[in-house]
């Protein structure tokens, strides 16, 4: 990557350096295109009136990139989970009230006609309903909806709900694990899968206000359909699913089934008991499955991530491309199904490759960035897509993949006509790398201020990022480094071994060893950026969140050489993080408690001579509340910087009550970035900063 020149003209908005611009600034997610290829809807998230929370809507974008996008849908309660019919209209679910109904709002299916006026609710259930799945080639729709565990039908259902809000019990009581997952809990309601017929809403039979009859296809399904996802083929026959099957000892594997629409019979497609399948797309003959596979890893193995594809009769699993040193992520087939369009991750970006069924891959996409919600044309030419980097957030663009096959050459996005512009930033991007000990390459983006140079060299953030089986490749609204530049600092986003993009051997030779090559390699790629001349060595810190905060704890515990510390959600102690995160068994299963031992920053609490700033929110299950309470008490009962007589320490504290892993309403946002610049330009620029007024 050459150095991106990204400065903004000075009579323009400054987003990053005034937080209530930044949080009011709005934020494109997901991408559907139309079975005819003619429509293309994204939606976009923008700030409340009282800027306390974000209300996402649809737009429209021009596939042709002529026309600018318009505004679909409008509603305090917002929509989402868009998804076209077979005759062109839209699809979306919203928990808005329902005009034809006195009843309290519940998550309904509402559609939106092609031919245009009011969007109307055509589904709906005390349950409410999840995002909707359309077949290319039939009437069919299949969603999800949550169902008690003991409701006999719909109305019982109703019946049971209603009994639980008037008596306001919320108890959960669980037979199984796990019990919660990332940011919510886990039940009392189970998924389930519906099925019904557009042709319903259609016809001189149809009613004046008609609803669809929905079929439950999966009554005796339990637990085993939470947090999973699943696919309509293109005939409307066959839902395709992730389903999770239990292990003992409290764990689970996920597995494919497929779900005949017309019966509700389920049949196991794969499950070979040493590995777990996801993504899965049928392809447009119906007749074959691609997925993501995914090894079953082990305290001294890393999982290994591959494409493969199974017949949807049923037969043994074909492993696709299987010379190919990258991880896929999405899969989407070409429409006349001669091969797919995946995504991987891929030195610091995430590119678009193409994937013949014989296991040629080439790469579609020259980009210096990372493509999501891929859509292709109905004559298979044009591929639609997000394209998000650290030069911007998520923009629609098409590529054009009949010119990238037939020259055999990557080739550069178009910019549509999108719903909302790039913010201009306040620096530029570079990268910078090194070869480590054992000869492995390490790389990182630098985001470098105004001005920045070897008579104003800037001060340093190495910024950790979390996973650990991830990449800094694409923009951030929670851990975003343009704030900080624009502050004045440098922002380091290395890629140390665990990360993806480069390979299984990077991946493996951090792999239960967390505090050896990630920390290492870290320590490397900061030397690398300390020693340019537009960087000023004496004046740096470090930070990270997750797993970023766990490295940001092992290196408080390990090196004096940072002024300060920033530590979000992170694991402290890795013997208690184990058997109280939301996935325990995951835990146990790659990380023995010799290598826990042998790599819990816990234990290096009396070398940590470094100011770190805590921060955690209560309702994280991924990193428990646990692991942020100790280490905040070690740090001020045992380390190198313990509290004074008076209970007084050069630590902070950052709670979040009502936040979960992630810190996400608007207001609590800028009280987390605010509260870090003044904490950094303490430590780091010996500056006071006043602290927000909201915390009191």
């Amino acid at each position: 990557m050459t150095t991106h020149d990204a400065h903004h003209a000075p009579d323009q908005p400054a987003p990053f350096t005034d937080l209530d611009q930044y949080v009011a600034l709005p934020r494109v997610g997901g991408l559907v295109l139309s079975h005819d290829g003619t429509r293309l809807v994204t939606s976009v998230s923008t700030l409340s009136t009282d800027s306390t929370a974000y209300t996402t809507a649809l737009w429209e974008v021009d596939p042709r990139g002529q026309q600018p996008a318009r505004r679909l849908t409008r509603s305090a309660k917002g929509e989402g989970g868009a998804i076209f019919t077979p005759s062109g209209d839209l699809l979306f679910t919203s928990g808005r009230p329902d005009p034809q109904s006195d009843d309290d709002a519940t998550t309904a299916l509402w559609l939106l006609p092609a031919t245009g006026g009011e969007a109307r609710v055509v589904a709906s259930r005390a349950g409410g309903v999840g995002s909707p799945l359309t077949a290319r080639d039939a009437s069919t729709v299949v969603l999800t909806g949550g169902v008690l565990p003991s409701a006999r039908d719909e109305e019982h259902d109703a019946e049971l709900r209603a009994d639980r809000s008037k008596k306001k019990v919320s108890a959960i009581l669980h037979t199984g694990y796990p019990v919660r997952h990332w940011d919510h809990d886990l039940g009392p309601s189970d998924p389930h899968l519906f099925a019904a017929d557009l042709a319903e809403l259609d016809g001189a039979a149809a009613p004046a206000d008609p609803r669809l009859s929905l079929r439950d296809l999966t009554h005796d399904v339990k637990t085993a359909l939470r947090e999973t996802s699943a696919v309509l083929s293109p005939d409307g026959t066959t839902v395709v699913t992730t389903i999770n099957v239990p292990e003992p000892r409290g764990a689970e594997r996920t597995v494919l089934a497929a779900v005949d629409v017309a019966t509700g019979s389920r049949r196991i497609l794969v499950d070979d008991g040493a590995s777990e399948a996801h993504g899965p797309k049928v392809s447009p003959d119906n007749r074959t499955v691609a997925f993501v596979q995914q090894s079953r890893s082990s305290g001294h193995e890393a999982p290994r991530v591959t494409l493969a594809l199974v017949d949807l009769a049923g037969g043994d699993v074909r492993p696709l491309a299987t010379g190919w040193d990258r991880w896929p992520g999405s899969v989407t087939w070409l429409p006349d199904g001669s091969g797919l369009l995946v995504t991987a991750d891929s030195d610091g970006r995430g590119p678009v490759f193409h994937v013949t069924l014989d296991g040629t891959v080439t790469q579609v996409t020259a980009d210096d960035a990372t493509f999501t919600d891929v859509q292709v044309s109905p004559d298979g030419q044009t591929v639609y897509a997000l394209r998000v980097s650290y030069l911007e957030p998520s923009t629609p663009v098409s590529i054009d993949l009949g010119a990238a096959l037939s020259s055999g050459a990557p080739v550069t996005s178009v910019t549509l006509q999108g719903p909302t512009a790039a913010p201009a930033l306040p620096g530029t991007l570079t990268e910078v790398e090194t070869t480590v000990d054992d000869g492995s390459r390490v790389r990182a983006f630098l985001a470098l201020p105004e001005g920045a140079g070897p008579d104003s060299p800037a001060p340093l953030v190495l910024w950790i990022h979390g996973g650990p089986l991830n990449s800094w490749n694409a923009w951030s609204w929670r851990w975003n480094p343009w704030i900080l530049v624009a502050q004045g600092y440098a922002v380091l986003l290395p890629d140390p071994a665990l990360s993806t993009g480069y390979g299984q051997d990077f991946i493996q030779r951090g792999w239960g060893a967390w505090g050896a090559a990630p920390y290492t390699d870290l320590m490397a790629i900061t030397d690398v950026a300390e020693a340019r001349d537009d960087i000023d060595e004496t004046r740096t810190a470090a930070m990270g969140g997750s797993f970023g905060g766990y490295m940001a704890n092992w290196v408080a515990g390990h090196t004096d050489r940072f002024k300060a510390i920033v530590t979000h959600a992170s694991l402290w102690a890795l013997d208690q993080f184990g058997p109280t995160t939301d996935h325990s068994f995951y835990w146990e299963r790659e990380m023995t408690e010799e290598m826990a031992r042998e790599n819990s920053p816990h234990l290096s609490v009396d070398k940590i001579v470094t100011p770190m700033l805590v921060v955690h929110g209560d309702k994280d299950y991924r990193v428990p509340i646990g692991e942020g309470l100790r280490l905040w008490y070690e740090l001020l009962a045992k380390s190198g910087l313990p509290a004074d007589e008076n209970g007084e320490s050069e630590h902070r504290f950052l709670y979040f009550p009502d936040e979960n892993h992630w810190v996400l309403t608007p207001q609590n946002a800028i009280v987390w970035y605010e509260v870090v610049l003044a904490f950094l330009a303490e430590k780091v620029l010996g500056e006071q900063r006043e602290l927000p007024s909201t915390l009191g």
